[in-house]
């Protein structure tokens, strides 16, 4: 296996395992840093989401007492079934929109002007949310979330399908509009993660095994590793910094990431489309 090919796939996952679970859109991340890689064909796209599970393995580590405490109380406490039952509404919308509009919205809404639009719009709204300072969370753990909550978050989860939107953004913003505090919000979004991104990335994998080989086994093993380790750190790390502090950086660092898209868009650097 070509060496240089194994460090593009690492530095892939850094990117992917660093922005995966932060407001601020893995996809426009993923297809900037491939460009600049010539990581650009379609075995580097299915790459792309099939690492996403080794970032969703950081999150299952980070909550593993909570994910195993829920599992094995699942027949005898009503907490622990709530739980899962409010993860498993919260997905629904993902999975059955996702499974009707992507292909659509691949093909009408991936290019540079709406990635960058998602970009600037979103940090536009993350501004605007956390100046709301009468905002008042009406709840502040996910034990107390009712299963049309969970609906709700998961039908705004499925705004991250639009490229350059973020679906972590989407979930953690939108769940506060909604009424949940910063943590809660953020704990659900992670939760939300791991069924949203393993069902897309198992998919991803089993339409496109026409591409793979077992050649294939060292790159992507090698993005695995990398993803898993650079979102274990960052998972820690947003947990810690939302204790005392707000989103506003992210916000500003959105609407200088779209400035860039639109920069290498039409300059023709990068070839924002799918």
């Amino acid at each position: 296996m070509d060496l240089i090919l194994l460090l593009k796939a690492a530095i892939m996952g850094v990117v992917e395992g660093f922005t995966e679970f932060l407001p601020v859109s893995s996809t426009g991340h993923l297809i900037l840093t491939g460009a600049l890689l010539g990581m650009t064909d379609d075995k580097s796209k299915v790459f792309d989401i099939a690492i996403q599970t080794g970032a969703i393995l950081a999150v299952v580590i980070v909550y593993w007492q909570r994910i195993t405490t829920a599992v094995g109380e699942f027949g005898s406490s009503a907490r622990a079934r709530r739980f899962i039952f409010n993860v498993a509404i919260g997905f629904l919308p993902a999975a059955v929109i996702g499974f009707f509009v992507y292909k659509k919205i691949k093909v009408y809404l991936f290019n540079g002007p709406v990635v960058a639009a998602a970009f600037i719009v979103g940090g536009l709204i993350i501004l605007w949310v956390e100046s709301k300072k009468d905002r008042v969370a009406r709840i502040n753990d996910i034990d107390d979330m009712t299963p049309l909550d969970a609906l709700k978050v998961g039908f705004v989860q499925c705004l991250g399908m639009i490229p350059g939107t973020s679906r972590s953004g989407a979930t953690i913003i939108g769940g506060m509009l909604l009424g949940l505090s910063r943590k809660a919000a953020t704990d659900f979004s992670f939760f939300l993660a791991i069924p949203t991104l393993v069902a897309a990335g198992g998919y991803s994998l089993w339409k496109e095994r026409a591409l793979l080989s077992m050649a294939d086994v060292p790159l992507f093993a090698v993005g695995f590793v990398v993803s898993f380790l650079a979102a274990w750190v960052c998972v820690r790390w947003l947990l810690r910094y939302i204790a005392s502090h707000t989103f506003v950086p992210f916000a500003w660092y959105r609407i200088a990431f779209g400035i860039v898209v639109l920069f290498t868009y039409f300059t023709g650097l990068v070839h924002w489309a799918d």
